[in-house]
């Protein structure tokens, strides 16, 4: 799972995902054959072929994209709707909030959030797993498995990051605590628990899929704030384009596309509800730089 609390410029990254506000009549009937599309909102539904992929308003009853769709996925398709669904949130939020400058304090603050986000992913991927065994679902149950396999470990190295610095990890996770980053485990808890857990797929493949926007540029950004000799980028590579996330999204995708129309609809709809928590600023603000200097000035080893 990336390092999301204060959302950057890397985390904006979505020219990756194909997205197109409009589309001609003539262009999404000439490409209606193979269509999936998901109402994520209210009067908002997204639209996916193998080429493209747009945001549509419904204008009727009788317009086919204002039911539910029953077709088949594929992987081009589904792919398409999944990354449109995280896109559209972007859209949607269209905040002109930047979060402060990435300084060496604001990174501790990064890390904490990174932390947090990566713990509870093996034990909550494995209440789901249990979930999706009771309700018969066998491949989601073993894809919730080796999801919690797959992420072992990664807070540790998140609390080594923080180590690096020449602070008290413990310390610093019992006394940072991004509201934004609880949003997201708030949210993914909820899913991972639900009678039928189905929203944590979407959760997982977000945030696996935005971890792709972070490219060496981004890497060596971070690298040059730190002090020579020291590496705080551990949790952050494994979560960036260098990282496993590339594989896994594309066997997300894989195992998506086998699933029913229905399904692959609430797995779209959870991409846009993580992606609107990714992309909304924290509603109480961005803690200072003075602040949080105050607050690690008390935590340093």
């Amino acid at each position: 799972m990336p390092n999301i609390n204060d959302i950057g410029d890397e985390k904006k990254q979505t020219d990756k995902l194909v997205f197109a506000a409009k589309a001609s009549a003539n262009q999404r009937q000439s490409d209606l054959t193979n269509a999936e599309w998901a109402q994520i909102a209210p009067g908002k539904v997204v639209v996916a072929t193998e080429d493209r992929a747009w945001l549509y308003c419904p204008t009727s009853a009788e317009d086919r994209f204002a039911h539910p769709m029953e077709c088949s996925g594929s992987f081009a398709t589904t792919r398409k709707l999944l990354d449109t669904a995280i896109a559209a949130a972007k859209f949607a939020v269209n905040s002109n909030v930047r979060p402060p400058a990435l300084t060496l304090r604001r990174w501790v603050w990064r890390l904490a959030g990174s932390y947090y986000l990566c713990s509870p992913v093996p034990e909550l991927m494995k209440d789901a797993a249990k979930g999706f065994a009771l309700n018969g679902h066998n491949v989601l149950a073993q894809w919730a498995l080796q999801k919690a396999e797959e992420e072992k470990g990664h807070d540790r190295l998140a609390l080594l990051d923080i180590q690096s610095l020449g602070y008290d990890s413990e310390a610093v996770i019992n006394k940072l605590v991004p509201p934004a980053a609880m949003a997201l485990i708030d949210y993914f808890t909820r899913s991972a628990r639900d009678n039928d857990p189905i929203d944590c797929v979407g959760y997982a493949y977000t945030m696996e899929r935005m971890s792709l926007g972070i490219g060496l540029e981004y890497i060596e950004k971070v690298d040059s704030l730190m002090p020579q000799g020291i590496d705080a980028t551990r949790n952050l590579r494994v979560h960036s384009s260098f990282g496993a996330d590339i594989k896994h999204t594309k066997e997300t995708v894989e195992m998506v596309t086998k699933l029913n129309a229905k399904e692959r609809t609430r797995i779209a709809v959870a991409c846009y509800e993580t992606a609107l928590l990714c992309f909304s600023p924290p509603s109480g603000g961005y803690i200072s730089d003075e602040e949080l200097q105050q607050i690690l000035e008390t935590l340093k080893i």
